[in-house]
């Protein structure tokens, strides 16, 4: 049965090996849980003057960013402790040098008043510059301490106006630091300068960038990310996959990352037990300018190259996440089946087709994440879930028998109204 997810603007419907809090059975070898402490996220707020553009659904900006914060407020677990901090809140003059100073800490990081959050978020108005780079240095400030998982994610409408301090680098840095945080980036009706900085942001610390062009994909995507830092850490394991299965790596289950260039494909060799069933999803970012309609096509197939089930989605440039998945159960041995292996190598194939303009950097390949489950099959798995119906068989014969009364209803009717017009 093949189970496919279509991309959501704004979410990664993620997706299923983006999001950080799967769960494995005990002894998995790659994605372990770790990290006891409070989860912590601050929330980076751009409120420069460009935040005034009337531009998102009708309203500015800015309006649109504190009508998405009182939703994400609303939402926050009980346990994940929230900060907010701001760039360009204060500072309206012309002078560079005091503009590229001007980041606060709005609301510190720890257990949520929601009050006094909102009332501090309503108080914002677009003000100054976009030091982005000296505003991600203090948020890392802000998330010391701790060995639970840390999440800045950074909301900004325009690129950094206070080079030389890049913020890449600034990014790479923090990162080089081992503290485990992780910087998720949206950018606000989003041009490629701006769309380039922040991927290249999130990608340092391999975060996800979101561009964001409505008030509602706002609120769902810091609601994601909010949400995400709140379940276990899962850290994933790199791997290399091959151009062809026989030379490929033998995963076990768990989360895994690697590289794929562009329309290139990428191999994984997963063992198989008689009635056991495997689960993969796999999600490729697009964290460059790519070109729209593009896909991604998951196959698991034997070694012998015959095709048993496979997952894809397609894109056309309104998501920087795309995911797919599938299933496949493999049957419980019979008797007389003794002779035949107990295991089955089934070969997972990667293969995407996204491309870009000249110019683009074509390496390293594009991010890559793939999850690996193997699990207990389902009972009666020998049907390999019953013809791609599943459980939906139920439902089948449930129409094919109202279709049958309907009938039935219908050409008694008939008779009836034709012996009434004959009589008449």
């Amino acid at each position: 049965m093949i189970r496919r997810k279509r991309p959501v603007a704004g979410a990664c419907a993620l997706l299923a090996a983006l999001t950080a809090g799967l769960a494995f059975p005990a002894g998995a070898a790659a994605g372990e849980p770790t990290g006891q402490d409070a989860p912590k996220v601050n929330l980076v707020l751009d409120v420069s003057g460009s935040m005034r553009a009337k531009d998102i659904d009708g309203q500015s900006r800015m309006a649109a960013a504190k009508q998405a914060f009182n939703e994400v407020l609303d939402a926050t677990p009980e346990e994940v402790e929230l900060g907010i901090r701001t760039l360009g809140a204060n500072y309206p003059g012309d002078d560079r040098k005091e503009g590229c100073k001007d980041t606060a800490q709005l609301y510190p990081v720890g257990p949520l008043d929601r009050t006094e959050a909102k009332t501090a978020v309503a108080t914002l108005v677009p003000t100054g510059w976009t030091p982005i780079g000296p505003a991600l240095l203090k948020a890392a400030d802000d998330l010391e301490g701790g060995n639970g998982s840390k999440r800045i994610v950074l909301i900004s409408d325009g690129e950094d106006t206070c080079a030389p301090l890049d913020p890449c680098e600034v990014a790479r840095e923090i990162a080089a630091k081992g503290i485990g945080l992780t910087i998720d980036t949206l950018g606000l009706v989003p041009n490629v300068k701006m769309s380039r900085q922040l991927s290249c942001i999130a990608e340092a610390t391999g975060g996800t960038y979101t561009s964001v062009e409505h008030q509602d994909e706002l609120t769902d995507r810091v609601n994601e990310l909010v949400d995400r830092a709140a379940e276990p850490v899962v850290t994933p394991v790199a791997t290399e996959g091959a151009g062809s299965c026989d030379k490929a790596p033998t995963l076990t289950s768990g989360l895994y990352t690697d590289r794929e260039e562009f329309g290139q494909q990428r191999w994984y060799r997963v063992e198989l037990l008689a009635g056991q069933e495997l689960r993969a999803s796999v999600s490729v970012a697009a964290d460059r300018a790519v070109r729209p309609d593009y896909g991604v096509l998951l196959r698991a197939v034997t070694v012998h190259d015959r095709e048993i089930v496979r997952g894809e989605a397609t894109g056309n440039g309104r998501t920087d996440v795309l995911s797919t998945g599938l299933r496949y159960p493999k049957p419980e041995r019979d008797d007389d089946d003794t002779d035949k292996p107990a295991a089955e190598v089934v070969c997972l194939g990667v293969t995407n087709s996204f491309s870009a303009d000249s110019g683009v950097k074509t390496t390293p390949g594009l991010p890559l994440e793939l999850t690996v489950d193997v699990v207990d099959g389902p009972d009666g798995a020998d049907d390999v879930a019953s013809f791609g119906l599943g459980r939906g068989w139920w439902l089948l014969g449930a129409l094919i028998l109202t279709g049958f009364l309907a009938g039935l209803v219908w050409g008694w009717l008939s008779r009836w109204r034709v012996a009434v017009w004959r009589t008449n």
